[in-house]
């Protein structure tokens, strides 16, 4: 018998898993268009970095709260229709955008839409369904490198969506106007309905229900869940505020720092989120010989040296490579992190595990964005870096002293 026969052969994705990956695909476009130009676009409308952070904020907050409702109630069923809700309304948001630049109006499109926010083509606040789903449709074992691949995905649509976004300042040949921004909106919409067209070909997973058992393992068992969510949460919130500051505001950091225009700044955006899609293949490769825990904590800890050297930078093009590469080891792990997560409790609590997973890092972001952008509007361009850094860190180090034990972080893929 050859060695052949003796290596078993991978099982084909499922046919939902396939259709979910395919709507990242699609929304992931758009969302990397509105990274690279949204805040560009209210910068060019005349508003301060304070009022862009609020816009921000606000998304990141009305999302949170959605996610606190939304994730635990997909765990009774209907995960189909709630994505469905949630495309078709962002496609409403962004052809509304489209349309009119009333400063109410507008912060509304953006609550609802999430513009700028960068949700990497997943469903925004609504992700923990998805990310419930694909854990259901998935073994353990497989988890970590099929979630990095569907990163992955997420991060080459953004890439392509902000190529796309600077693509008009390409063909005018100079700056572009606030009236010219607008018709960008088209990205996100088209994304939205696309996602809707694949959404039609899926089924809803076919879950058994469970029983609420009240015996004595399975009170400790539930209580050893809540242990490991309650420190996912004090974790997700150092590493939330770190992103807040700084992420959000990348692209109105290089046009302020650097006085550069979406022509320079969309294609380097582009680049750090390709280069993203290329750490979440690395950071899959690592887990399934190494184990989730070992992918995180090299990747992440060299994307705080990263963050630290990159406002040290004068120069706006070797800044920008520093904010590329630092595109593969910090969003890389986004995927094995949801993997994670997604093995810490029982299949029926799976979607209030993807939403604390969520929740914890959407609401503490929520309120980077206010205190970046006033900083950044007094000129300290450089202490929100340092600032998120320092939390970045200390999330390394609480990540790895509550969840190096557990079977999700250790496993491996065989």
């Amino acid at each position: 018998m050859n060695n052949a026969t003796n290596t078993p052969e991978r099982p084909p994705l499922p046919r939902n898993v396939r259709l979910l990956i395919g709507m990242r695909a699609v929304r992931s476009i758009g969302q990397g268009a509105m990274v690279a130009s949204f805040t560009l676009y209210l910068h060019a409308l005349g508003w301060s970095g304070t009022a862009i952070g609020a816009v921000l904020m606000g998304a990141l907050l009305i999302g949170t709260v959605l996610t606190m409702i939304i994730g635990p109630l997909s765990d009774r069923g209907g995960r189909r229709a709630f994505l469905f809700g949630y495309d078709l309304a962002q496609a409403v948001a962004a052809a509304v955008a489209m349309f009119t630049t009333t400063p109410w109006i507008l912060v509304l499109a953006a609550v609802v839409g999430a513009f700028g926010r960068g949700a990497n083509g997943s469903a925004g606040a609504f992700s923990p369904v998805e990310q419930a789903w694909l854990a259901i449709e998935l073994p353990m074992h497989r988890r970590g490198s099929i979630f990095s691949i569907n990163s992955a995905v997420g991060f080459a649509g953004m890439g392509i969506g902000a190529l796309l976004a600077a693509v008009p300042a390409w063909w005018l040949g100079h700056a572009m106007s606030a009236s010219d921004y607008r018709w960008l909106f088209v990205l996100p919409l088209a994304g939205s309905l696309g996602a809707c067209a694949l959404l039609w070909l899926a089924r809803d997973p076919k879950v058994e229900a469970l029983r609420d058992r009240r015996d004595a393992a399975s009170t400790r068992l539930r209580a050893e869940e809540n242990r490991l969510l309650a420190r996912l949460v004090l974790a997700n919130s150092l590493n939330g505020l770190g992103i807040g500051l700084i992420g959000p505001l990348i692209a109105y950091w290089f046009a302020i720092k650097f006085h550069r225009g979406l022509m320079e700044i969309g294609p380097g955006i582009a680049l750090g989120l390709i280069a993203g899609a290329g750490g979440s293949f690395l950071a899959g490769w690592i887990a399934r010989r190494r184990g989730i825990m070992s992918a995180v904590l090299w990747m992440r800890g060299v994307g705080v040296a990263l963050l630290v050297a990159m406002p040290l930078v004068p120069w706006f093009w070797p800044a920008m490579a520093l904010y590329i590469v630092r595109g593969v080891s910090n969003r890389g792990t986004g995927g094995v992190r949801q993997a994670l997560a997604a093995g810490l409790t029982r299949v029926e609590r799976r979607g209030l595990a993807s939403s604390l997973q969520n929740i914890s890092i959407q609401l503490p972001r929520a309120i980077g964005p206010v205190i970046g952008g006033f900083l950044f509007h007094k000129g300290y361009l450089t202490l929100p870096f340092l600032l998120g850094a320092a939390l970045q860190l200390g999330y390394l180090v609480l990540y790895a002293r509550f969840f190096s034990h557990t079977e999700a972080a250790r496993v491996r893929e065989t």
